[in-house]
């Protein structure tokens, strides 16, 4: 087989033998693209006597063939063309090796001409390497047991770690007796085996690629051979594969089991976290009719700033000052948007403009939030044991933490009854406390309040419920995940009290739409509106100084607070 190359403009051959091949900008790599949008380990060429396969190796930014993306492997043949990056390859017999001569001359033929050439509607075939593979593995991982009991291990005493490496190396040994011994199929990668039997074994299986690489924010398993994921505000099919549902419930189980959580036929389904702080969701059967389904939110492993959010267009930098007044002045602040809007990225960081004095007690179903400062008390809720009995609700948590002396409470988010009790001990002292609720606009934040007190059971008139919101909340941010798939702010809102028998709110500053670039990227403007704070004369009072043009629509000048107070 010839393996023709176009980089550049510039035309290589080479000669393949039997074999793998492995394709990246890795020293180790056989076939070297040395280019930035090539992953280390990018792609796998396998070459045999009847055919040539490619296979992604989860790389960032994906391998094309024919202008398609593949999402398993291969089979290749003379006509198509493989994109790697701004690299193409083909591989061809060697009579057919005339790839990328032009009609006139030798003269290798620009990159969008060969692109011309490429057939559309080229078809590929079912590889069996996959369901091969498959099979090794699950023998390999069958004789691991046989050689290692990692039940009398653990009651041993010995640790995560060594468990790991006693792992490792029979693994190792397992598969170099395969290979030794010849038993190990042709286009079958010992090196990517190894590592996929030990994460099957120990950690999360075909996970932890999608887990390791930054770029992808979300995990969507949809049972075992349909994996989707977030990248750049975008869902894509991934090309990751568990063997089966027994595979994907042991990774259930794996994540849910350190932290004293169950999942089974009389409790289905279950919210975790992992090490990292990423939230956890799992639902198997028999209410998921699809197989066992996990929904993982990721999360950075780099706390977002201030300048992040600057940088990403979230909002703008007297926006950033203006909520950083707003914690200082300990004003009351309900971060709202749908599902996958960045609330709790967002809570984090304006948890960050708390002084670091000041003793912070937060509630949550999972625990996710990651402060820096050093006087934090963590509270989770617990679900209800295998009789049904023994659970500790956000509602109960947050009553129980009105007794612990809080500067400031912090309630994850706000879903039902809890959110009276978080809104009495907003007005009974407890101010300068932060929360999330799912909602639309500003607006519709009211409502919800309103829907959420009345679960708690507490048969109160609408007025009285308008009067305890009116009183207690002062700020609301909205942040919303946009049709390019960005996350912004789109309104800071204040509420100004009770008019009738209807709450008042003015904007402070919004998100202004005004197109779509050509590339599908929102085009607008995150300003303020001109309204100006009704509680903004009182800061001199307060020791806090703050220039009057950050509300200025007008004003380009960045404006900082100033704090006299000290301490």
């Amino acid at each position: 087989m010839i393996l023709t190359t176009l980089v550049d403009g510039v035309r290589s051959t080479v000669e393949l033998e039997r074999g793998n091949y492995l394709i990246g900008r890795g020293e180790s790599c056989k076939v070297r693209l040395n280019f930035p949008d090539v992953s280390e380990r990018h792609a796998i060429l396998s070459v045999t006597d009847e055919k040539v396969v490619i296979e992604d190796l989860r790389s960032a930014n994906g391998t094309y063939v024919n202008s398609e993306e593949i999402d398993s492997p291969t089979v290749l043949d003379g006509t198509m063309v493989v994109q790697i990056g701004q690299s193409l390859l083909r591989v061809s017999k060697p009579e057919d090796s005339t790839l990328y001569k032009s009609h006139d001359d030798e003269e290798p033929q620009e990159l969008d001409s060969i692109e011309e050439e490429i057939e559309e509607d080229a078809p590929t075939e079912e590889d069996p390497l996959v369901e091969l593979r498959a099979d090794v593995q699950a023998q390999i991982q069958k004789e691991l047991l046989k050689r290692v009991d990692m039940k009398r291990l653990t009651l041993a005493g010995v640790d995560a770690e060594g468990l790991e490496e006693t792992a490792r190396q029979k693994i190792h040994q397992i598969i170099e007796e395969v290979v030794a011994n010849n038993r190990l199929p042709d286009g079958i990668d010992p090196y990517r085996l190894e590592e996929d039997v030990f994460n099957e074994a120990l950690r999360l299986g075909p996970l932890e690629e999608l887990l390791a690489d930054d770029t992808v924010s979300e995990i969507m398993v949809n049972g075992p051979d349909r994996v989707f994921i977030e990248r750049n505000g975008k869902l894509v099919l991934s090309d990751c594969r568990f063997t089966d549902e027994q595979s994907v419930l042991s990774v259930i189980e794996r994540i849910v089991s350190p932290l004293g959580r169950r999942i089974d036929e009389s409790q289905p389904y279950v919210d975790a976290r992992l090490k990292d702080g990423s939230r956890v969701n799992a639902i198997i059967a028999p209410l998921a009719l699809s197989g066992p389904t996990i929904t993982i939110r990721k999360f950075s492993k780099k706390a977002l700033g201030v300048a992040d959010f600057i940088r990403f267009g979230t909002w703008t930098a007297n926006a950033a000052e203006f909520m950083r007044l707003c914690v200082l002045l300990r004003k009351n602040i309900i971060v709202a948007g749908g599902t996958g809007s960045g609330k709790t990225t967002l809570l984090n960081l304006l948890s960050g403009f708390i002084p670091r004095n000041e003793r912070i007690v937060t509630v949550e179903d999972a625990a996710e939030l990651r402060l820096q400062q050093p006087h934090v008390v963590r509270l989770e809720a617990r679900p209800p044991n295998i009789e049904g009995k023994g659970a500790v609700t956000i509602r109960d948590l947050v009553k129980n933490c009105l007794r612990m002396r809080p500067d400031r409470i912090i309630v994850g988010e706000c879903r039902g009854g809890e959110a009276l009790d978080m809104l009495q001990a907003m007005n009974t002292g407890h101010d300068g406390s932060l929360t999330t609720i799912h909602a639309n606009s500003p607006r519709d934040v009211i409502s919800r309040l309103e829907t959420m007190v009345l679960m708690s059971g507490m048969e109160l008139p609408s007025r009285a419920i308008r009067e305890q919101i009116a009183s207690a909340v002062d700020i609301i941010i909205h942040e919303s995940r946009l049709a390019d798939g960005s996350r912004k702010v789109v309104a800071i809102t204040e509420v100004t009290g009770l008019e009738g028998n209807q709450i008042v709110t003015q904007d402070i500053f919004t998100f202004e739409q005004k197109g779509v670039a050509a590339d599908g990227k929102i085009i607008g403007q995150f300003r303020p509106t001109g309204a100006i704070p009704t509680w903004f004369d009182q800061l001199k009072g307060r020791g806090l100084d703050c220039d009057v043009r950050m509300f200025d629509p007008d004003s380009d000048v960045d404006v900082k607070v100033t704090d006299r107070r000290g301490g």
